[in-house]
């Protein structure tokens, strides 16, 4: 692993060259000297951390930026972007979530006003509002999330599901319910799909020459 100090001057390096300042502007900015600025550029020494936090407001970016190493060949705005559309979509996310349990939270209002009953007790609008709020998170995950989050919303899913089933019914054997999930839960392991071998890891020894040795 690269020593912290280069990569730390691998980054301001990066950042002020993404914001077209030379490393007077930048000290300027900073109320440092310009030689400060270099020595930090060569990794002869290393900001503090109230320079970095500054140096952090400055370009926009979480102090940890500094301490982590960055692809080449993705551009400072390009890595930066990306992490707040990141952002963003994880907030969109949690709006849609929040919505279904505002929605939840609207009739659950209206019942006790209106004296109307939607579903005995009132606060199961609550428990009803878990799956469509995994279904959605399951949608948002597929398009957007890493893949392999889909197993644990699913395996989540089958449970709150049942879990509704479960509470919505007073029956003296309605525990039974929660027998559906076992063969649920196996279909839904069987399916996650094998990681790929690659077949010129299986061809390969094939191709090996016999040792001729004696």
């Amino acid at each position: 692993m690269p020593e912290l100090k280069s990569v730390i001057a691998r980054n301001i390096v990066a950042l002020r060259k993404s914001a077209n300042w030379t490393q007077a502007e930048l000290a300027l900015k900073l109320n440092y000297s310009d030689k400060a600025i270099s020595k930090w550029e060569r990794a002869e020494s290393t900001p503090d951390v109230d320079v970095l936090k500054n140096m952090a407001d400055l370009f926009q970016v979480p102090v940890s930026y500094f301490f982590e190493e960055h692809p080449k060949d993705v551009g400072v705005p390009e890595l930066l972007a990306g992490k707040q559309q990141m952002r963003n979509r994880i907030i969109i996310a949690l709006v849609s979530i929040a919505g279904l349990f505002a929605v939840a939270t609207v009739l659950y209002v209206l019942s006790g006003l209106l004296q109307v009953t939607i579903c005995d007790p009132s606060w199961m609008l609550y428990i009803y509002a878990i799956p469509p709020s995994l279904v959605l998170l399951l949608v948002f995950n597929s398009v957007w999330g890493p893949k392999k989050l889909n197993l644990a919303i699913i395996t989540a899913l089958i449970w709150t599901v049942l879990l509704a089933v479960f509470l919505s019914f007073h029956a003296p054997n309605r525990w039974m319910v929660f027998l559906i999930g076992i063969p649920a839960q196996v279909i839904v392991l069987l399916l996650i799909p094998v990681k790929p071998v690659r077949l010129s890891k299986l061809i390969r020894p094939l191709h090996r020459q016999p040792d001729n040795t004696t």
